[in-house]
């Protein structure tokens, strides 16, 4: 889930930002984009979606009845998502084929943009719609979902218009800027949330004891579900050394580097950033997932480190 949501993400930030150079181009506020621009655009939003897809199937206990997944679109963002996702791809590959054909379609890129920012509504709800899970359940875990990946996805398309059309470089760098900016803010808004949250229970209220202190001790010698799935088993040392790294590598380098030479950094260097960005936002989401407390963890405490077979 850690790739496929930052993957993903980022591809469809990409989509966005270079949509964007389209409608302004139509608008009347820029030159006509080469066709080259939306075609290497359009493959580099399927790679990195496509990636991300290969990543989630190894979160699946059955892959091959992934599909019954998208029956509860009624009432699961999880079966939304994995609706519009393939409608999002197949819809971003017309798209680019229209593109290539010499025949650009505003519709289709129109719909395209709307369904990136609909996918950032179900990919975060998926988990900002989890009451139990208070780190999770707050309109800043939607929100950051779409920031991110319209940050990462905007450096990349820097990139990209880098090679294929120079003169819009800059102005995606600065719009990569504006959001990367705009991510501190609401990122580090919710980890200031997250850090002063205080619990809605605790193991005194779990169990029915009021004693002051009660020392909950795994009890088991291997590994479980709880273990397995709830637990990230590592030391609050580690969780702060790896926010660290998302800081340092999502936020700050990308944030000095396009500030200071965004204009100049030419299609290597913006592809260079591109990936650090990534890197730091995969050790962002990492960290989202880890600073999850479960409630069911009250009673089955941080256990040894599961026997694998």
């Amino acid at each position: 889930m850690v790739l496929f949501t930052t993957l993903a993400g980022a591809g469809q930030g990409v989509l966005i930002a270079i949509f964007g150079v389209q409608l302004a181009a139509v608008l009347g506020q820029g030159a006509a984009p080469p066709t080259l621009l939306f075609v290497s655009g359009a493959f580099l939003v399927l790679l990195l979606c496509g990636a991300g897809l290969v990543a989630a199937t190894f979160h699946l206990g059955r892959p091959l009845r992934a599909w019954r997944a998208g029956a509860r679109w009624r009432t699961s963002w999880l079966s939304r998502e994995i609706i519009v996702l393939p409608v999002f791809m197949a819809v971003v590959a017309g798209w680019g084929l229209a593109h290539w054909l010499g025949a650009p379609s505003l519709g289709l890129g129109s719909l395209a943009a709307a369904l990136a920012f609909f996918l950032y509504l179900c990919t975060g709800m998926i988990y900002g719609a989890v009451k139990a899970i208070r780190e999770w359940a707050t309109p800043l875990t939607p929100l950051n979902f779409a920031v991110l990946g319209v940050a990462s996805g905007s450096t990349l398309a820097a990139a990209v218009a880098a090679f294929a059309m120079p003169p819009v470089a800059a102005p995606l760098a600065a719009c990569a800027l504006a959001a990367t900016t705009l991510s501190v803010l609401t990122r580090g808004a919710q980890w200031w949330r997250n850090d002063t949250l205080k619990p809605a229970a605790t193991v005194q209220s779990a169990i029915g004891v009021r004693h002051p202190r009660i020392v909950a001790k795994p009890g088991m010698m291997a590994g479980s579900f709880n273990s397995r799935e709830f637990f990230h088993g590592r030391s609050d040392g580690f969780v702060r050394s790896v926010r660290w790294a998302a800081v340092a590598l999502g936020f700050a380098l990308p944030l000095a580097a396009l500030a200071l030479a965004g204009r100049g950094m030419g299609a290597a260097g913006l592809a260079a950033l591109g990936l650090a960005q990534l890197a730091g936002l995969l050790a962002e989401r990492w960290v989202f997932f880890a600073d999850a407390r479960h409630p069911q963890n009250l009673y089955s405490p941080s256990p040894y480190p599961a026997i694998r077979t």
